[in-house]
């Protein structure tokens, strides 16, 4: 029996809180610790980094947990909707920091709640995209539902990358500790209520076996496979780029672009930002395809991201008044990780053939196991790198709490030094880590269409004998 459009509905609703929780702490946890709280940025630095690689180390053994798991509601359900209220409730404590703590209890906090806000997502996670064969008959249904599912994730992501900002301050207006706080509260409940009507209306109509790849089965393929390791380093090398920027950039609008409403401006940098990005995947990349193959795709865009990197550096050694001059970098940046994000899916699916004809095995659900672990892995060292950056260029705001009424241009009393250091650790990092990225990936891949067309020719013919 084929999916209602309330079952369609449901499961893309959870995906869509799922990652406006996601995305409000990969994106801001960073900045409400250190900038708002006062936290010692490389000591936050140091703790995103040791908790996001643990959360990646975390979701094999969770998989494990999940296969293993029989109930009456199924093997995926009750995970789901424990992850889920365990991961609301510490997402709205992480927020909301006693305001008699600092030193080292408010570190310890900041430490303790975002490795239970790793671990608690991880718990909700891996069941929730997991649960898929067991509620669909496969084939078409299930790559639309997946594909349904994807968008939504985008959609709650772009959702809190435009609203956040201009949330917290009319919530909280200057105190922006406060009005964290009670953003956060929102968004978990409304999490809370879309996963429990994803549970609701999700019935698992199978059982289905699920294979969750060891931490020592994902090494072993990286070692075995040296496409999986070129494309996995170079992932790594462009993630580690893009997400120092989106680290950054609220700290460049906040002390150096400037402005009394300067949440605004970035807002609408932000908006500007998703909406291209959506469209490069959805649009570019199929245009581009038409006329290139992925390989110089991939080339296009790394070059495209460096020139866009170069002018935003530029641009912000002139008089910037007009968030709309932003928008050029902007469109050449955000553009080229929309399809770097299709074709690094892409070129990692390919090394599972060239994986299977080199070892005689195919190491499917292990290769995109490490999909998920280089991602958390690269988010982890580009928050390190971005909290030295902030440490060195000594950007901060301290913990002190404005009068509602109070109006504060932050920019105005920042040193020329630190917006220099600013930006260059925003583009000039990121330009080396694509260099490093472009060297590493012409050195070592192979995976041309040509050779994939004779990995195919070769794994039939082995099929035959």
């Amino acid at each position: 029996m084929k999916l209602s459009g309330r079952e369609k509905f449901s499961y893309g609703l959870g995906a869509v809180g799922k990652d406006m929780v996601y995305m409000l702490s990969a994106s801001y946890v960073l900045y409400y610790f250190q900038d708002i709280l006062g936290v010692t940025a490389w000591v936050m630095g140091v703790i995103l980094l040791v908790a996001r690689v643990f959360d990646a180390f975390n979701d094999p053994v969770m998989g494990i947990i999940v296969a293993k798991t029989r109930t009456k509601w199924g093997k995926f359900r009750p995970w789901l909707l424990i992850g889920t209220v365990t991961n609301a409730v510490v997402l709205y404590l992480m927020f909301a920091a006693p305001p008699a703590l600092d030193g080292a209890g408010l570190v310890a906090y900041a430490a303790i709640t975002y490795i239970l806000w790793g671990v608690t997502y991880t718990m909700m996670d891996i069941p929730y995209w997991s649960m898929i064969p067991a509620f669909t008959e496969g084939g078409k249904e299930r790559e639309n539902l997946t594909t349904l599912a994807r968008s939504c994730a985008g959609v709650g992501s772009a959702i809190i990358t435009i609203v956040t900002m201009l949330a917290v301050h009319a919530l909280g207006g200057t105190d922006e500790r406060l009005g964290f706080k009670l953003f956060a509260a929102i968004i978990a409940v409304l999490f809370v209520v879309f996963i429990a009507i994803t549970c609701i209306n999700i019935k698992e109509k199978s059982t289905v076996d699920m294979e969750s790849a060891s931490v020592g089965q994902m090494f072993k393929a990286l070692i075995q496979n040296d496409q999986a390791m070129t494309v996995v380093i170079t992932i790594v090398l462009i993630n580690c780029s893009i997400y120092l920027t989106s680290n950054l950039v609220i700290y460049f609008f906040k002390y150096d672009f400037g402005g009394t409403g300067w949440y605004n401006s970035y807002t609408l940098f932000n908006t500007f930002g998703g909406a291209i990005q959506i469209l490069s995947m959805m649009v570019a990349f199929p245009l581009l395809r038409k006329f290139f193959d992925t390989i110089k795709i991939f080339y296009i865009c790394l070059a495209s991201a460096i020139i866009g990197y170069a002018v935003l550096l530029g641009l912000a050694f002139v008089n910037m008044s007009n968030v709309f001059l932003l928008f050029i970098p902007g469109f050449f940046i955000f553009a080229a990780n929309g399809v770097l994000q299709v074709l690094t899916t892409i070129y990692l699916a390919n090394t599972v053939e060239y994986g299977e004809l080199k070892n005689n095995r195919r190491d499917e659900s292990v290769i995109f196991s490490m999909q998920t672990f280089v991602v958390k892995l690269a988010s982890g060292v580009a928050a390190l790198l971005a909290s030295i950056a902030l440490s060195i260029t000594h950007l901060q705001s301290g913990t002190e709490v404005s009068a509602a009424d109070q109006v504060i241009d932050f920019a105005a009393s920042v040193a020329w030094s630190s917006k220099v250091g600013l930006r260059m650790a925003m583009t000039i990092l990121p330009i080396v880590g694509l260099f490093a990225g472009i060297l590493w990936f012409k050195r070592k891949f192979i995976l041309t269409e040509d050779k994939m067309a004779e990995i195919s020719e070769a794994l039939k013919a082995r099929t035959h004998d």
